[in-house]
């Protein structure tokens, strides 16, 4: 894996083959320099986009990566290596919408997205309820842990020239239970 986080855009040409067991728990634990951000996986009720995001997980296409965009009170957005709001692994995938699974409240992750079907590897975690996302973007997993660390993160509009960079991701560790 390259080092430097924008030397893995657009590494991959297609998305990975089913790596995960969806009647198993995944736990996917954010590193970040403020502490951990601890979400639970819906393998069960959506094993393509959690097994997307483990699979990035793993390779460490996630670390050294920012919540590049953060708008308190909305989200925070991360997943991008090239920093801008625009870079991925190379490949889309389709969306998954499972009924049982709302955007009603904080905590939420779901796949940010350009439309339909055109999910990569961003994914943005929200802080509030936004229904309005519900059949746009795939849901895949809750924070059961850490909701004070992502409340901590600072906002940063990309689209807005920041400064600064994003709160760093330093890795997102995946535990199979």
């Amino acid at each position: 894996m390259p080092a430097n986080p924008a030397d893995r855009d657009g590494m991959y040409s297609q998305p990975p083959t089913m790596g995960i067991d969806p009647d198993k728990t995944y736990v996917a634990t954010f590193k970040t320099e403020k502490g951990d951000i601890v979400v639970e996986l819906f393998a069960d009720r959506a094993p393509n986009t959690v097994n997307n995001f483990v699979f990035l997980a793993r390779q460490g296409f996630y670390d050294g990566t920012t919540f590049h965009r953060v708008l308190k009170g909305f989200m925070a957005q991360g997943g991008d290596p090239s920093g801008t709001g625009t870079g991925g692994p190379g490949y889309q995938f389709a969306d998954e919408f499972h009924p049982d699974l709302k955007h009603d409240g904080p905590g939420i992750l779901s796949m940010a997205n350009a439309g339909p079907d055109t999910n990569r590897s961003q994914f943005f975690i929200t802080y509030d309820a936004t229904p309005w996302l519900d059949g746009k973007h795939t849901i895949f997993g809750r924070v059961i842990a850490g909701m004070d660390v992502l409340e901590s993160l600072r906002p940063r509009d990309p689209n807005m020239a920041p400064t600064f960079e994003g709160d760093l991701i330093q890795t997102i560790e995946i535990e199979e239970r």
